[in-house]
């Protein structure tokens, strides 16, 4: 057999794209709802730590055929219809990328076991339906031709802009969050942001939809030819920027390292049930200061050798700041090389106001041979985890934070400086504040230290880690800055604004984490643009999809004039 008939023979099999392009658009019912399933579970895949983003290349041509198929009757059912599609595709994107979210509700204690199914599939369920209003968009400026990528990009991206900021904003997983670890491409956030990333994954990866759809070799080929040339443009750019200093894995002989820095980060991986446990407060300090002064080589000398030393969000089953014998403890271990500590830790501050007469932080505390110079108070907390909302009233009913803190935690008003002596400024971030770019810019002209401390304890040896260390590459990249990442029971590591890591931690390992600190990198464009770079993306998106509808509209008016015209040539000939 010949090329050619080969050619044809697959041409001819009942896999051929334009056969599949519309078994799957004549889908209805439960099979429709099935597949779009099927294709948000797929996308999921992409996310770390399995991160196959070629699958995104089958998931959204499938989402794109469904919503093609949902044509038919009024406008109502058309709604409908891409409404079950999207809100389906959320469910399998959601539930395939968060299903770790259920360890938190094991470890957290048996109080919290009957809610395993309210974080595993109720959660996931209330998430899927931005996508599904999303669909409803996309579906109002569909088209038959190409425009109609833009058409998915402009609604999904509308139901992420609205993910990212309603109900206190979870944009955890966004569709950019695929590339953080491809790095040449994920180069991109520092252009557009991990947010426009997300809008290129949708409507590069949705143009294999048109092998099954579009007439003729162009239409078929153009949008793949397009979306190859974008990525490799893309990849293009993230080489130029990684070269100079190494490439994909930083060159520290070439990489400019802030001079007199030497980090130690502490990776203790404490349990949740040792936390708990009452008066374990004076043995989990005294594996602090015996991590912190571990020599790690041979002409090593613990804590002399270092110059700021980071520990993990919450460190302590106490409050800090109200036990004098651990800072005296802590001093003292400073002391000898004059190591600065940056901690995570509980504080309270009385509040006359407050039924409980204090109000509770989660906090970062930086320490000297003095004791404690600096306070940093979580602003943006974790709804259910740190705080209950509608409190009274789920209180009623027996829910509780995970945390354990009377009356849950306090956010501080607004974001604050932290100032960490011999660091060229700190931008700290405690556990998930990492994950809002937006709440995160530098102050204008500063190029600081990005100090993200968190406890993923709560998630265990799962995918939910890796996926908080993925949104912290991502985040350096868009602001051009190194980031110090100390994390209970991993994954720690300092990372170089390009968002390679140059030292990190095993996950769930007990350990120490050694490294120089590079310096920040030039100002990205997202840190000069930030919301409006995406908006302006999602305006052209829009204004694509809006003139698909028109040309559709057009060559609809057309057509139906050259046929008048040639049934009154018919006429008249008759």
């Amino acid at each position: 057999m010949g090329l050619a008939d080969f050619w044809q023979e697959w041409r001819d099999h009942r896999f051929a794209p334009a056969h599949l392009a519309g078994q799957i658009a004549l889908l209805e019912g439960w099979p429709r709802a099935l597949v779009a399933f099927l294709a948000g579970l797929t996308a999921s895949l992409a996310l770390p730590p399995v991160s196959a983003l070629p699958l995104l290349g089958i998931a959204f041509p499938l989402l794109v055929w469904l919503v093609d198929g949902a044509s038919e009757g009024g406008f109502r059912r058309m709604m409908r219809a891409a409404f079950l599609i999207g809100w389906c595709f959320g469910l399998g994107y959601f539930l395939g990328g968060l299903w770790w979210l259920g360890a938190a509700f094991i470890i957290g204690g048996e109080q919290f076991v009957w809610l395993l199914p309210l974080g595993v599939l109720g959660l996931p369920a209330g998430l899927a339906l931005f996508p599904a209003f999303g669909i409803v968009i996309a579906r109002a400026l569909w088209s038959a031709g190409p425009l109609r990528f833009a058409s998915l990009a402009f609604g999904l991206g509308a139901s992420e802009w609205a993910r990212a900021h309603w109900f206190t904003g979870f944009p955890w997983n966004g569709y950019g969050q695929a590339f953080a670890d491809h790095l040449w491409l994920a180069q991109g956030a520092a252009l557009v942001g991990a947010e426009g990333l997300g809008l290129f994954a949708i409507l590069a990866f949705a143009t294999p939809a048109a092998l099954g759809t579009a007439q003729g070799r162009v239409g078929r080929w153009g949008p793949v030819l397009l979306a190859i040339i974008a990525f490799a443009a893309l990849a293009g750019h993230g080489a130029a920027r990684l070269g100079p200093t190494g490439g994909l894995r930083p060159d520290l002989s070439t990489l400019p390292l802030v001079p007199d820095v030497k980090i130690r980060i502490v990776q203790p991986n404490v349990s949740q049930e040792e936390k708990n446990r009452g008066g374990s407060g004076a043995d989990i300090l005294r594996r602090y200061l015996e991590l912190s002064d571990r020599a790690t080589g041979a002409h090593a000398r613990g804590l002399a050798d270092v110059t700021h030393l980071f520990w993990p969000e919450a460190a302590f089953p106490f409050l800090l700041d109200r036990e004098p014998r651990a800072i005296d403890a802590i001093a003292q271990a400073l002391a000898p090389g004059g190591t600065i500590l940056v901690t995570g830790a509980i504080r309270a501050r009385e509040a006359p106001d407050s039924d409980r007469g204090f109000r509770f932080y989660n906090s970062i505390q930086v320490l000297d041979r003095d004791g404690i110079q600096g306070t940093y108070d979580k602003v943006h907390l974790v709804p259910f985890g740190e705080y209950l909302p509608f409190e009274r009233v789920l209180r009623a009913i027996g829910l509780q934070q995970f945390v354990r803190v009377l009356g849950g935690f306090s956010a501080d008003e607004r974001r604050r400086p932290l100032d960490v002596p011999g660091l060229p400024g700190s931008l700290p971030m405690i556990c998930f504040e990492t994950i809002f770019p937006h709440e995160l810019a530098p102050a204008e002209g500063s190029r600081p230290v990005m100090v993200n401390v968190t406890n993923d304890a709560w998630f265990g040896p799962t995918a939910g880690p890796y996926q908080h260390l993925a949104q912290a590459r991502l985040r350096a990249i868009e602001f051009g800055l190194p980031m110090i990442r100390a994390a209970n029971s991993g994954i720690s590591a300092v990372i170089d604004p390009y968002g390679r890591v140059v030292a990190q931690g095993s996950l769930g390992k007990m350990e120490v984490i050694d490294a120089p600190l590079p310096t920040a990198a030039h100002h990205t464009l997202y840190l000069g643009t930030i919301w409006y770079s995406y908006a302006t993306v999602m305006i052209l998106l829009g204004a694509a999809g809006s003139l698909g509808i028109g040309l559709q509209a057009w060559n609809r008016r057309h057509r139906s004039s050259v046929n008048g015209r040639r049934r009154s040539a018919s006429l008249l000939e008759t």
